[in-house]
Formats: structure tokens, C-alpha cells, sequence
């Protein structure tokens, strides 16, 4: 039943996500968006790294449901990224403004990398899992690097 109503909501989630943009009735409501879908991802995908990463014992059954959630998650927070969403409580720089196609290309390459650890999950391979966590890793570190403020 648990994953039934997961499936649900992901699948409410990513119907939405495309127009998500024109949903926003003020830049402050994408901004929150946005940083609730990284928050949610970004928790999901800690639980998976640590299991990965032996820091918590491995539960593949856990490790599956958590990677499947971020793998979802990865898609909803870019379409938060409009018009008049570089001012305000954001960490997001002027950058991924001006450099939109670089940005893009980020976000894809750490859905990509994304979508293997969630394949590495469901395996229940350990090993695979920390092959795939330290490339998600690493995608969210470059991007992070280059346009987010500390």
C-alpha cells in the first residue's frame, strides 16, 4: 500500500512538474518549490549514501524505496528556476541565469546519475550503490560549486 501511494504522489508530482513554471503565482512561491524538492531529494539521497557508504547498516528494501524517492524528486526543482527567481531567499547565483544551457547540463547529468544509483538500489548491490552515490555526488558537488552561494 506504502508504495502504491508513492507511486501515486510521484507520478502527481512529475504531471505537475512540467507546467510547474506557469503554477507560480510570485517568484517566491518557485523559490520555495525548489528548495522544498532539493530538501526532499537531497534527504533521500543522504539516506542511500550512508547505507552506500556503510556510515548506516545497508537495508536494500530501504536503500530501493529511498533512491526510487530522490530518483523523482530529481526532476521537480528546475522548472523553479524562472523568471524573477534570482532575488529574493535563495542561494541560487546569477549565473545559472546567464549560463542557462551549462546549468541545464548539470541538472541533466545529475538526473542521469541519479537514475543509475536508483537502478544500483533496486540491484541491492552495495558496491554498485557506492559506485552510483559518489557520481551523484560528485554531479550535485559541480553544480553546487558553480552556482550556489554558501
Amino acid at each position: 500500500m506504502k508504495r502504491l501511494f508513492l507511486a501515486v504522489a510521484a507520478a502527481a508530482g512529475l504531471a505537475t512538474a512540467l507546467p510547474a513554471a506557469a503554477q507560480f503565482a510570485k517568484p517566491e512561491d518557485a523559490i520555495k518549490y525548489r528548495k522544498a524538492a532539493f530538501t526532499v531529494m537531497a534527504s533521500h539521497f543522504g539516506r542511500v549514501a550512508a547505507m552506500a557508504n556503510g556510515r548506516i547498516p545497508f537495508d536494500a528494501k530501504a536503500a530501493a524505496s529511498n533512491a526510487e524517492i530522490a530518483n523523482m524528486m530529481a526532476a521537480l526543482p528546475y522548472a523553479a528556476f524562472g523568471e524573477g527567481t534570482d532575488k529574493g531567499d535563495t542561494r541560487a547565483k546569477a549565473e545559472i541565469w546567464s549560463e542557462r544551457d551549462k546549468f541545464n547540463a548539470g541538472a541533466t547529468k545529475m538526473q542521469e546519475e541519479m537514475a543509475k544509483l536508483n537502478a544500483a538500489a533496486k540491484s541491492g548491490d552495495q558496491a554498485a550503490m557506492r559506485t552510483a552515490a559518489g557520481a551523484v555526488g560528485q554531479a550535485c558537488k559541480a553544480c553546487h560549486d558553480t552556482y550556489r552561494r554558501d
